[in-house]
């Protein structure tokens, strides 16, 4: 009965009272829809990202120019290529037993090049000869006999039917030698005509043919060549060009040129027109014209491909031989805060780079720090391209 009548109150246990948790709970599902929304923001950011190409440009490529290019009034392409070229061949048919000369080898007018089997006409040329002797000795005989036979008649001795048989053979052999020297000379030639030579001096291009081989005149069989070597007269180069019909009144003969090898793009050698070729070639519409060069080096080769810059009038040659430039477009370059920059693309994204810049040459402007030679940069700035504006670049 004591513990009933205890107080119970002391063991009670003390709970928050629900108003209390409310306020926790609504700072919670606060914290979850600001990261609902953050969420939301970057999905929206990155999807716009994404789908958004960026501004379309077109690169162009830092490359070196000649000042010259300033005066000039049209360009064109062509090839490298020898006024004076031949592929050397045999008159005759053989098998080639000789071959004295090897690619890039030079050679002198009337220079035994090859030499092919000859011992069919060289038996051919000893009988020819044997032939000739045999009738010159036919020819003492027929005169002896023709002078006795002179002097008989005149004596009254023979007849003149006599006479007249001993002189119709004399003049028979003297004929027959004729036609024996002929032959024998024919014999030469057919020997001659197994010795290739130098038609002129030059520099062999190419070998057509190696030892072994069958070489004729017209090659009719798979298995036969015609030319043995090919050579070139190196002092006697120029450059075919074509250019186009639209254009081609721009052109004038004896028009001062600046050309530019493919292969070294940092030499420029001067060169005038010689020759407008008086027609037009129907597939391509354009003209061919030739270009001599004033002066070169032996780095020039045939069929190399060329670039020709046409200069105006009153320009100075003496350009042509002045130190290349650095250039890029002059749209390309534009003032941000008092400073000249062009624009790269690194990770799709449009990059600021400063740089120093020099004279114009006709749409080009020099770099004088900041690029080098083969950097590619946006062709075209305008005020909307922004340091980290996303770019993409522009497809043909």
């Amino acid at each position: 009965m004591a513990t009933r009548d205890a107080d119970l109150s002391s063991l009670r246990i003390d709970r928050p009272s629900q108003g209390a948790s409310r306020p926790r709970k609504s700072f919670g599902k606060i914290i979850v829809w600001l990261l609902v929304l953050a969420g939301l923001f970057g999905a929206a950011f990155f999807l716009r990202d994404l789908f958004n190409p960026g501004i379309e440009v077109q690169l162009a490529t830092a490359s070196l120019s000649s000042p010259s290019q300033a005066n000039a009034v049209l360009t064109a392409s062509g090839y490298v290529v020898a006024r004076r070229k031949a592929a050397v061949a045999s008159k005759g048919t053989g098998t080639l037993v000789f071959l004295g000369v090897d690619e890039g080898d030079r050679v002198k007018k009337g220079q035994l090049i090859a030499r092919l089997e000859d011992s069919d006409v060289a038996a051919a040329l000893q009988r020819a000869r044997e032939n000739l002797r045999v009738t010159q000795a036919d020819l003492n005989e027929a005169k002896q006999s023709q002078e006795r036979m002179r002097i008989l008649l005149k004596q009254e001795l023979i007849a003149q039917a006599e006479y007249d048989v001993a002189e119709a053979r004399y003049q028979r052999v003297i004929a027959t030698i004729d036609a024996a020297k002929f032959a024998v000379r024919e014999a030469e030639v057919a020997v001659e005509n197994t010795r290739i030579v130098a038609p002129f001096d030059g520099t062999v291009l190419k070998k057509n043919a190696d030892v072994g081989e069958i070489v004729a005149p017209l090659a009719g069989a798979a298995s036969s060549k015609a030319a043995v070597v090919t050579i070139a007269d190196m002092s006697s180069l120029e450059v075919d060009a074509d250019v186009s019909e639209a254009n081609i009144t721009r052109v004038t003969p004896e028009q001062l040129c600046e050309i530019t090898l493919d292969a070294y793009p940092q030499q420029r050698y001067p060169g005038y027109v010689t020759k407008i070729v008086p027609t037009a070639d129907r597939a391509k519409a354009t003209v061919m014209v030739k270009i001599r060069f004033r002066q070169y080096d032996e780095k020039v080769l045939p069929e190399m491909s060329a670039k020709i810059a046409f200069l105006a009038a009153g320009s100075n040659a003496g350009a042509s031989e002045s130190k290349p430039l650095l250039t890029v477009p002059a749209s390309a370059v534009a003032s941000r805060d008092g400073r000249q920059v062009v624009f790269q693309i690194k990770d799709e994204r449009a990059v600021a780079v400063t740089v120093t810049t020099g004279q114009k040459l006709a749409g080009l402007l020099e770099i004088k720090s900041g690029l080098q030679e083969g950097d590619r940069v946006i062709a075209k700035v305008d005020e909307q391209l922004k340091a980290g504006a996303k770019v993409s670049q522009k497809t043909k």
